[in-house]
């Protein structure tokens, strides 16, 4: 399709091409023995080892998460220690309905797109910008609260280091961004980082509730009634921290090239029902253990995750290795948008054929297939970001919550709409209701002040792009642009 973003990466797909999870399938010689080679190929054991490594590597971000939310709302609590498991199961409830809202956006896109798709889909090919922007946005801070907060595990180990945070978190910026440089062969050690945090969490827990009523800091006291309930209700939007990453199965499903639209609608709310165990699970167990052994605020040379697991396992080969795998997951997570962030700006650079809406430079590759100026925007902007906050994450939560909410809010709004089309009274209100919690969610945090600049950047990003789609002659296929990125990433 002359003219079109999508054009030339259509031209260039593969009949059968296999995300980096798996071993490439053998070409087929028609279209029509696909589905069955697809079927036998997934019932068979590779195929469930394909869902696993699939599934643990997209869900290193929302895990990753963990690591700074029940900090971020105990710290929005003032360190009221009674409050901060009412908190965090409010965030959790809201968790699960955003979930609920993906579900169904991987049943209508099976091939990829999440929101972006569901925007262009529902309101025209205008709207799909907001959540591009909130997404390029929300990357952006990912790359910037990941490292620093692995920079944060890794003072907490190592105390000494606290006063070269900066320098810390930005030796391992270049260092990330450096394995970006040599393409994209890093899923499945994503996937070992998210499974090797999980086990060491689960041994920090199970020896933490088996050891008695401990010694930390002491619960600060909170008003009774009424007083108590705003306090939560307030302080939980700062903790949607945790629901970012959420939205990463509806679009990496896309990375799936060698399976079927079926195969992909169950890789897809498997992960969703997988990272909603495994986050929830681990976010009210290591919340129940803060309380119960009376981990408060931390020092600033510490997190709470941290004293937590000092706490629980003492001081330690499990404590290392607690501290280890939280920030070699955390890198992990600033890794995965290092590689999905530059993606996404290669695909609206367009190609040679195809020109998009962004500067042609913005797509060159090297021989590893890597958009290297798009990397290196990225880097450059995920540094003035750790500059500006100190290097510590809890100064950037708020910031990031608002921006994927904005996605979240988008999506939202779109499934509502397909529900009322369909005339399923149901969904409307499921969608609805969450539209408005949402909607609640990020007004909380705008009002918070400064986090309206995360906002501010999604609007503005959000409108140059759609300019330079209108002065490009409005190129068709701008709602695919998303799953594209991600299907282009699986086939390098």
């Amino acid at each position: 399709m002359p003219g079109s973003l999508v054009g030339e990466l259509f031209l260039s797909r593969r009949a059968l091409t296999a995300a980096s999870f798996a071993e490439r399938p053998v070409m087929l010689t028609t279209q029509q023995a696909r589905p069955a080679a697809v079927s036998a190929a997934v019932r068979s054991p590779r195929g469930a080892v394909l869902f696993f490594a699939f599934a643990f590597a997209v869900i290193a971000d929302p895990v990753s998460s963990v690591a700074y939310a029940i900090e971020a709302a105990l710290r929005a609590l003032g360190g009221d220690l009674t409050l901060l498991l009412p908190t965090m199961s409010l965030v959790i409830g809201l968790v699960v309905v955003v979930t609920a809202n993906y579900w169904q956006l991987v049943r209508r896109f099976p091939q990829g797109g999440g929101a972006a798709a569901a925007a262009g889909r529902a309101f025209g090919a205008r709207w799909t910008f907001l959540p591009i922007g909130a997404l390029v946005v929300d990357f952006v801070l990912t790359i910037g609260i990941s490292i620093s907060a692995a920079a944060s595990a890794v003072i907490a180990l190592f105390p000494g280091l606290a006063p070269v945070r900066v320098p810390l978190a930005l030796l391992l910026l270049l260092v990330v961004a450096g394995l970006t440089w040599f393409g994209h062969g890093g899923r499945l050690l994503f996937a070992v980082m998210t499974v090797l945090f999980v086990a060491v969490s689960v041994a920090v827990l199970v020896l933490g509730f088996a050891a008695p009523h401990a010694t930390g800091h002491a619960a600060a006291g909170h008003a009774p009634g009424h007083a108590a309930a705003i306090a939560v209700v307030l302080a939980f939007p700062v903790a949607m921290a945790l629901a970012t990453g959420v939205e990463a199965p509806s679009t990496a499903i896309a990375q799936l090239g060698q399976l079927d639209d079926t195969r992909r609608r169950r890789f897809g709310r498997g992960t969703l029902a997988l990272l909603l165990v495994i986050v929830g699970g681990l976010t009210l167990a290591l919340t129940v253990l803060a309380v119960r052994l009376h981990i408060g605020l931390p020092a600033a040379d510490s997190t709470q995750i941290a004293d937590i697991a000092h706490a629980a396992a003492g001081p330690g080969w499990l404590y290392g290795a607690f501290q280890l795998t939280s920030s070699l997951l955390l890198l992990a997570a600033a890794s995965s948008s290092f590689q999905a962030g530059p993606g996404l700006l290669k695909a609206l650079a367009g190609s040679m054929d195809a020109p998009g809406v962004l500067p042609p430079v913005l797509g060159r590759t090297n021989r590893h297939h890597t958009p290297f100026w798009s990397v290196v925007v990225h880097l450059a902007a995920a540094a003035l970001i750790i500059v500006a906050a100190a290097g510590e994450e809890q100064r950037l939560v708020l910031f990031y919550a608002v921006a994927v909410f904005v996605s979240f809010l988008v999506g939202l709004v779109a499934m509502a709409r397909f529900a009322r089309s369909a005339r399923t009274p149901a969904l409307v209100w499921l969608n609805g209701l969450a539209a408005v919690a949402v909607a609640f969610t990020l007004i909380v945090n705008l009002l918070r002040g400064w986090p309206m600049l995360s906002l501010l950047a999604t609007l503005l990003i959000a409108g140059a792009l759609y300019a330079r789609w209108v002065r490009a002659g409005r190129p068709t296929g701008i709602e695919n642009v998303e799953s594209l990125a991600e299907a282009a990433d699986g086939e390098t």
